[in-house]
């Protein structure tokens, strides 16, 4: 097979060097730009979280003088330089800063959604990892939701309202899922701060703690039974949390009239 004379000349290989360093500068300059997109999401967070949380600029410097202290005293009785100790202090200084930042920003978070419609369900599609839901499987004209959530543990149903309410769903939506869901476990939760239920804080902790009964391909399964099987003809809630009772009040009769 004849080798074209030209592929090795030296323009075509000035060529493949030019091709070369724009996609090095487009790499860069987009990698650039998510360095700069991540800190103003970090700058936005802060202030959000500094008008819900006075204290946070406090707990923020008790972390990085409480995390940069004990370690500098540590590499100074152990020998290390000063010019070394010094600045790998300060770097566990701003990481335990930015550890108590991020707890006192979802506490703050938590706090924000913590009670209103919807709010179970804004936590569940922030959750990393595999999860398929389904918003709102079950909603009366209360704004009491029960929404589904298939992964590798089963079939977890999570429900958030008045518990006297929103029990009587579960199980309905229950009966409907164990009629194609097999040897699929199904497991209930409830958000509460009573007994048998889980705080909306600890919602994503829960169900990463459940065992993981089904495969990959399972879950794949499944997850077509569920489809058509279907959900309530219920208007959804909205995709979140609702701030105000003015609009949670509207919603409310939106959903009486349908």
């Amino acid at each position: 097979m004849a080798k074209d004379p030209k592929a090795g000349s030296p323009s075509a290989q000035s060529s493949r060097g030019k091709v070369d360093r724009k996609g090095k500068a487009a790499k860069a300059k987009r990698a650039k730009g998510q360095r700069f997109e991540r800190w103003k999401q970090i700058v936005a967070a802060y202030k959000i979280t500094r008008q819900r949380d006075r204290t946070l600029p406090l707990w923020m410097t008790l972390g990085f003088f409480g995390a940069l202290g004990p370690i500098l005293l540590l590499l100074t009785l152990i020998g290390v330089p000063i010019f070394i100790g010094i600045p790998t202090a300060v770097l566990f200084g701003v990481l335990g800063l930015m550890i108590i930042f991020g707890r006192r920003a979802q506490k703050a978070a938590f706090g924000q959604v913590e009670g209103q419609p919807g709010a179970a369900f804004w936590v569940l599609q922030n959750m990393r990892g595999d999860w398929r839901l389904t918003q709102g499987v079950q909603v009366n004209a209360q704004l009491d939701a029960v929404h589904r959530v298939l992964g590798r543990p089963g079939v977890v149903l999570v429900g958030e309202g008045q518990p006297h309410r929103v029990r009587g769903m579960m199980a309905q939506e229950k009966k409907r899922v164990a009629r194609i869901a097999g040897d699929t476990p199904i497991y209930d939760v409830l958000i509460g701060d009573g007994d048998g239920e889980v705080p909306i804080r600890r919602l994503n902790t829960h169900l990463v703690k459940l065992p993981r009964n089904l495969s990959q391909a399972q879950v794949n399964v499944m997850e077509k039974r569920l489809a058509a099987l279907g959900g309530t003809k219920a208007p959804p809630l909205p995709k979140g949390p609702m701030p105000t009772r003015a609009r949670m009040a509207g919603l409310e009769r939106t959903l009486r009239r349908r």
